[in-house]
């Protein structure tokens, strides 16, 4: 009898390489048929690359590079490395000094549209997908240096303000937040600027897809003391993403290796005001600006 194979997990990395792999393609013009043929290999074989549902071989992506007229060496390079890695589910950050991944490798809108749910933990900040458009600006001006632009500070800007389209239409991700209240009543630029912050809160909150839970001052030790993170709940068969932020770099971690967030989030969970206390505290601060 033939030993049973253990079925390849989709790891972030695959994924990732898949998308680019398929957006190459694209951009020449090419069919996964056409593809197919020029390779003499299957067709649905090779869909089943791009969506990482089979692992894509170091031979297969110098081939298709190749094809697709990728000379650049450092592209080839990265494209090379991360199909050598697509197994890993191991630790990796987004600083990328030591690393051969560009700063491409993962950004937080590719998570996001793909995940089933977005789920954080905010312990400074509203989240960016909750911010409106002012405060969202004080944020991005806070955090990029002196030598940004204004065009660049528009663009980011414009992103962020972009990334909130998940939450409109027929079938927006869902999203879960928990907020530390402190969070709530740090000044940002003007009192105009966070009584409508407040308010877009509280909307935010009426959605039957969003839900807002407030971590209140008088709760002493917690689950979420090492500071702020997020969860991305993917569809079967992808692993969950959790993503931490420091000074030093962003951390993202997956499968196993993501359940000690998801554990801190349950008890973060249990030990914040309910929905709708959290609804009547984020009122009760934005009646105390106006």
């Amino acid at each position: 009898m033939a030993a049973s194979r253990e079925p390849f997990v989709r790891t972030l990395r695959a994924q990732w390489l898949g998308q680019q792999m398929r957006e190459l393609r694209e951009r020449r013009g090419l069919t996964l048929k056409d593809v197919a043929q020029y390779l003499e290999r299957d067709f649905s074989s090779l869909a089943r690359y791009e969506r990482a549902e089979w692992p894509f071989r170091r031979e297969l992506v110098v081939a298709l590079l190749d094809l697709y007229g990728v000379y650049d060496e450092r592209e080839r390079d990265r494209l090379i490395q991360l199909a050598q890695d697509a197994w890993r589910i191991d630790r990796w950050d987004s600083s990328l000094d030591r690393t051969i991944y560009d700063t491409s490798f993962i950004d937080f809108p590719w998570l996001e549209s793909r995940a089933e749910q977005v789920c954080t933990y905010a312990a400074l900040l509203i989240p960016g997908l909750l911010q409106t458009r002012d405060y969202a600006e004080a944020v991005i001006r806070n955090a990029e240096p002196s030598s940004a632009s204004e065009v660049e500070i528009r663009k980011w800007v414009q992103l962020r303000m972009d990334r909130q389209r998940l939450l409109d239409g027929p079938s927006p991700t869902r999203l879960a937040v928990i907020i530390e209240e402190a969070a709530l009543r740090r000044p940002v630029m003007s009192k105009r600027v966070m009584v409508a912050q407040l308010a877009y809160l509280a909307e935010s909150a009426s959605r039957p897809s969003v839900e807002i839970r407030v971590v209140p001052l008088t709760l002493g030790l917690h689950a979420g003391l090492d500071g702020t993170f997020w969860l991305f709940k993917m569809p079967a068969p992808y692993a969950d993403v959790a993503h931490a932020e420091t000074l030093g770099g962003r951390l993202f971690l997956e499968s196993d290796r993501a359940l000690r967030y998801v554990r801190a989030y349950d008890r973060l969970r249990e030990a914040a005001l309910s929905a709708n206390e959290s609804a009547k505290l984020i009122a009760a601060l934005a009646e105390e600006l106006s």
